[in-house]
């Protein structure tokens, strides 16, 4: 009796642990938004122009989406939130901590999306080739 009492002591404890833990680790997801900036240089978009801002906005919108799918995909598997905290949570924190510096520079640039389909720049009106004038003495037959 003993033995089978100490045997449920200890998988209640594991159970309890492993609760506990799950509990931790969501506390850290509503925490993201305000740590995330912790994660990322303040200053490294400061020099950037608009076009140099909205490849960025871009590239880390992309990684974003990636990276939640990924841990989205994680956490279906058997202790995936563990898994997906472990493996992309530090990774999420800091792709989402330059999306936000850099959408901060975005506004304070002012700036402004480039349509989808913008029609490339018009260049200036080429001038037409000038041929050399001939030399005297030799004209044209």
């Amino acid at each position: 009796m003993a033995a089978s009492f100490s045997h449920r002591l200890r998988g209640s404890g594991a159970l309890l642990a492993l609760l506990a833990a799950g509990a931790a680790l969501s506390g850290c997801a509503g925490m993201s938004e305000t740590v995330a900036p912790a994660f990322a240089d303040p200053g490294a978009y400061e020099l950037y122009d608009c076009k140099q801002l909205e490849t960025q906005r871009k590239q880390l919108a992309a990684r974003t989406a990636e990276l939640q799918k990924l841990m989205d995909k994680a956490e279906t598997g058997a202790g995936g939130a563990v898994v997906s905290e472990l493996a992309y949570r530090n990774d999420y924190l800091s792709v989402r901590g330059h999306a936000q510096l850099v959408e901060d520079a975005w506004r304070r640039n002012r700036c402004r999306e480039t349509p989808p389909n913008a029609a490339p720049p018009v260049s200036a009106p080429q001038r037409p080739d000038i041929k050399p004038a001939p030399k005297p003495g030799s004209a044209a037959r």
